[in-house]
């Protein structure tokens, strides 16, 4: 299912859910320029780094190298790059990075559906702290279950899976206009919000299962959009649902030339 829009209308400006997509284009278009992938390898989170931060850690890649028969792509070794940050920081800079196109314009149109919302109910500031919060809680999930992986782990999908989750419980009675695939047609349907994120959750939820022992070969951080999302849900059950006291009053001030009963 694709989120098309929600039909619920935010009451302030965004400017931290745009200020976090503008970021994440931005460091993208660094990671494009940079050919050798340094900006990953040096502020992904890698678990191994994390877990023996004094070894030297060797990862292998891919590289073309030429042969008799002409260029191959083959597999090669090659020492992993030291972090120019403390390598327990790289849990909360990894969630601005992202592998390709079509991750980064994922992760920024569910940020751009979602945020807007979660930010207006929380408030500009406790919201980034929020974002960032949530990022960390997933990068802390995903290396929970993969502690002595090479393997980068970068995304914004974790820290927007705790936007969701708290979407899900502040706006229980939001509906959402949705892309859904039925057979070999494309339909437009107006989905509750709960619904929506409800199966959204419980796809990353069978397929982190699945993935246990052999999170290397999965290619996605399934376990950290569901830490992510589970700490969005914590936070907002915290925050709470806004209240009716809370909702702007409209007061009817009657016309005095009215008799009470017209």
């Amino acid at each position: 299912m694709l989120p098309l829009r929600d039909e619920n209308a935010s009451q302030r400006t965004p400017f931290v859910t745009w200020a976090l997509i503008a970021v994440c284009v931005l460091t993208f278009l660094l990671q494009v320029s940079d050919k050798g992938d340094s900006i990953t390898m040096k502020f992904g989170m890698v678990p191994a780094r994390i877990s023996h931060p004094d070894k030297t850690i060797v990862i292998q890649r891919k590289a073309i190298e030429q042969t008799p028969f002409g260029p191959q792509e083959v597999m090669v070794e090659r020492e992993l790059p030291a972090s120019p940050i403390p390598e327990w920081l790289t849990v909360l800079s990894c969630i601005f990075l992202h592998g390709s196109v079509t991750h980064l314009l994922g992760n920024v149109w569910f940020l751009y559906i979602f945020g807007d919302n979660v930010e207006d109910r929380l408030g500009h500031l406790r919201y980034l702290l929020f974002y960032l919060g949530c990022g960390v809680a997933a990068s802390l999930a995903q290396y929970s279950l993969m502690t002595n992986s090479a393997v980068p782990t970068i995304g914004a999908s974790g820290a927007i899976a705790g936007v969701m989750g708290a979407y899900m419980f502040l706006y229980p009675s939001a509906r959402i206009v949705s892309l859904v695939p039925i057979a070999f047609f494309l339909q437009v349907m107006v989905i509750p919000a709960p619904i929506f994120l409800g199966i959204w959750f419980v796809i990353q939820l069978v397929q982190g299962s699945f993935s246990l022992g052999a999170m290397e070969a999965a290619g996605v951080a399934w376990w950290a959009h569901i830490g992510g999302f589970v700490a969005g849900v914590v936070v907002a059950m915290a925050v709470g649902r806004a209240k009716p006291s809370d909702q702007p009053r409209v007061v009817v001030i009657p016309n005095r030339h009215q008799r009470p009963w017209d």
